[in-house]
């Protein structure tokens, strides 16, 4: 017996009757030869944290864009954040922990640089839209080692497919990761806005900190018990009423005071403004974007616009920057 299949009996011996077993996954899109040491979840977890678009979110914005001070957010340490509020609440509730942390570390692998501003300008600027959802699950099957893809299993797509709010996983532990990516931003973009100086914790509404505390350490420790509390051993992820309707009035309250807050949000419209230039750019002149996004358009694997989005999307912040200065501004002009 390999290790693999020594896990795989412990997973079913283990772990909730509700959970996802990876003996039992629906597989990937190629067949593939198992490994002798990890189960597929497991597999695909590795696969996603060795991948360049996990390697890109260190330098791509949460919420703040190009923030002075070294302890912000980035799009790297929220998935991690939301990674590791998803595997507590998963070992509590015995469901299967690496399909959880796949999915976590997966979920926003798509996102553009400069945060929502990015993905808001792409999907303005683009026929067919654009959401960062759907944008990584493309990086996951299709844009990584060069048009290869990653071939993770069902699940795990599905999980990332379907994180936002409007999504509907399939799995217990897709559910996990939706609810985890709310907890991790709620909590730590209140932190992030406190560091710079756009909130203070005695600004939270009353209505709000009561139920849920008035510091990150009690809000998240709050919330995290909630939801062991009110899923354990059923076919749901849940939380009680009262701490979920504090917890997306907190939401809203951060979306007014924040996220649409011209103190943290002032220099979106220059974010913007670069990311819809080069779309334009690249649509007129595609003969600038990379060799692996031109051949899928010479074989008739994307358009022209969908390869534009690609390469964008997959840009740093500090890398769209670099471009938008080569093409639009004049080498005189430059330091």
């Amino acid at each position: 017996m390999t290790i693999r299949e020594e896990l795989e009996l412990r997973e079913e011996k283990m772990l909730s009757r509700y959970a996802s077993l990876s003996i039992h996954s629906k597989g990937r899109v190629r067949e593939e030869e198992q490994c002798d040491i990890r189960p597929v979840f497991q597999r695909d977890r590795d696969r996603i944290l060795h991948c360049k678009s996990f390697r890109r979110l260190k330098q791509k914005t949460q919420v703040f864009l190009q923030p002075m001070g070294d302890h912000y957010r980035t799009r790297l340490t929220h998935t991690l954040e939301v990674s590791q509020n998803a595997r507590t609440l998963a070992k509590a509730l015995r469901l299967n922990e690496d399909l959880v942390e796949a999915i976590a570390l997966g979920h926003d692998l798509g996102h553009t640089p400069f945060g929502h501003a990015g993905e808001r300008a792409l999907n303005s600027a683009c026929p067919g839209g654009f959401r960062h959802n759907e944008q990584s699950v493309r990086v996951v099957e299709i844009l990584e080692k060069q048009g290869k893809g990653l071939n993770l299993t069902w699940e795990v797509r599905d999980g990332i497919r379907n994180h936002k709010s409007s999504g509907t996983p399939r799995t217990l532990e897709g559910r996990l990761v939706q609810l985890s990516d709310k907890i991790a931003y709620i909590n730590h973009d209140i932190d992030d806005a406190i560091r710079g100086g756009i909130l203070r914790e005695e600004d939270i509404p009353e209505e709000y900190a009561s139920v849920l505390g008035h510091s990150s350490k009690s809000r998240l420790d709050t919330m995290v018990h909630d939801v062991i509390i009110h899923s354990m051993d059923q076919p749901e992820i849940r939380m009680s009423a009262e701490v979920r309707k504090a917890m997306y009035g907190l939401r809203g309250f951060l979306f007014e005071h924040v996220y649409l807050n011209p103190a943290a949000k002032g220099e979106e419209k220059k974010a913007i403004h670069m990311v819809t230039n080069l779309y334009h750019y690249y649509i007129e002149y595609p003969e600038f974007m990379p060799e692996l996004y031109r051949s899928m358009m010479e074989r008739g694997e994307a358009s022209r616009e969908q390869a534009a989005c690609d390469y964008i999307a997959g840009m740093t912040d500090s890398y769209a920057v670099q471009k938008f200065e080569e093409y639009f501004i004049p080498e005189s002009w430059k330091n």
